[in-house]
């Protein structure tokens, strides 16, 4: 992982050494190397609306280069030559309503991205008016794909993860009651907190499965009076959706009142900043969260997949043996997967239109992190893993499949 931060650093440090130059330019070298044609005639066209350059491009790099694998491994399909063309939102909101024009300049049959919700929501409305489907990688919002039929995205949104948190604390854990803790004004929180709510109470046929609902302000440093109020409802799960900041101090509080629960998170729990923060606090006694990337495939312990045989076999063969599977990768390989089986299923016939309809149909894509297929506002019906931290890293705990 510390190899790949190296890699996006370094490929950020690039970006800003040839804006700065005098010979040439940012869009010099995009029209150069970037959108580079392959020099043969090019019958689908990837669109990928990213940060490639401002404060958001380090944390965006995994998407790109993800999609980018998955253009090595199927540079074409049916017998179509696929061509990338990039846009740079540049890590702000003004920036991306002129980005998408750029991009729409291209003629794209398909856009994926952004990395960042909100540079998602940015493009929204033109995305529908000009009927190109986009699909988000990483996006959690559930704005992103709300009342937008051309928007959708391969990671499941901040309800939905509540939703699934909520079907493994009843189904695999067995608990009949939980807890919640959220910052206050979060609407993000609030959606993972709802759904979460609504689940447990669903699957245990108890209005008052959830015994303790506590709040706290984002930046707190004293979070002892609700986890005595946790204590002495006597829950063992407790789903918290804040910051990771926020996080890691609550962990390190309920450790030192060897509070015996086991607190609840969505996939940003599996990203290395959550490491780092969290540190020794978190461990298999007192975690449990979303991930999309099954961390036994690391270590070689099952049979995958076909495609996720080819993007370990890739993705090793690229960065080495040594280097670690980052979960937006994988996400941004997938979505280019779909995005080019989805056009190739269209025909000749490559409008948006015809595409959205492939998207919308009964169709199972499938993925390096398991079978994608969309639900009726864009959002994946996939398999997910709940995981937790053990002495090598990550382990699956629960394996959540569609039918479940």
């Amino acid at each position: 992982m510390k190899k790949l931060r190296i890699l996006a650093i370094a490929m950020t440090i690039a970006f800003v050494m040839i804006s700065a130059s005098g010979c040439t330019t940012y869009e010099h070298f995009k029209a150069a190397f970037i959108n580079d044609s392959t020099g043969e005639d090019v019958t689908i066209t990837i669109g990928v609306f990213e940060p490639i350059t401002g404060g958001e491009s380090e944390a965006a790099v995994s998407e790109v280069r993800g999609i980018q694998l998955a253009n090595e491994v199927y540079p074409n399909i049916n017998g179509k030559i696929i061509k990338l063309v990039y846009s740079d939102n540049s890590s702000d909101v003004r920036a991306s309503e002129s980005a998408i024009q750029t991009l729409f300049s291209y003629n794209p049959h398909i856009i994926l991205g952004s990395y960042g919700s909100v540079y998602s929501m940015t493009i929204s409305e033109q995305v529908k008016e000009r009927q190109v489907p986009a699909i988000a990688i990483s996006n959690t919002n559930p704005l992103v794909t709300k009342n937008n039929p051309y928007y959708y995205r391969v990671c499941y949104a901040d309800s939905n993860q509540g939703d699934l948190l909520g079907l493994y604390v009843t189904k695999a854990a067995k608990a009949e009651t939980a807890g919640i803790l959220l910052p206050e004004n979060s609407d993000v929180a609030l959606a993972r907190a709802s759904a979460f709510t609504d689940r447990v109470e669903a699957q245990t046929g108890n209005n008052d499965a959830i015994k303790v609902y506590e709040s706290y302000k984002s930046g707190s440093r004293d979070f002892s009076k609700q986890l005595e109020v946790i204590k002495e409802s006597g829950v063992k799960y407790v789903l918290l959706p804040g910051d990771i900041i926020d996080v890691a101090e609550v962990l390190k509080e309920a450790k030192a009142m060897k509070l015996d629960v086991t607190f609840l998170g969505g996939n940003e729990w599996s990203s290395d900043e959550f490491a780092e923060k969290a540190g020794k606090y978190a461990d298999s006694s007192n975690v449990a969260f979303v991930s999309y990337l099954d961390p036994s495939i690391e270590k070689d312990t099952q049979e995958v997949g076909k495609e996720t045989q080819k993007f370990l076999d890739a993705f090793y063969e690229k960065y080495g043996k040594d280097a670690v599977p980052d979960e937006n990768m994988m996400l941004g390989y997938d979505a280019y997967l779909v995005a080019i089986k989805a056009a190739a299923e269209a025909g000749d016939n490559l409008d948006g239109e015809n595409i959205r309809k492939v998207l919308d149909g009964d169709i199972t894509f499938e993925g390096a992190s398991g079978n994608i297929r969309f639900n009726d506002v864009g959002d994946p019906i996939k398999t997910v893993y709940i995981t937790t931290v053990s002495d090598n890293g990550n382990s699956l705990i629960y394996t959540i499949n569609p039918a479940n």
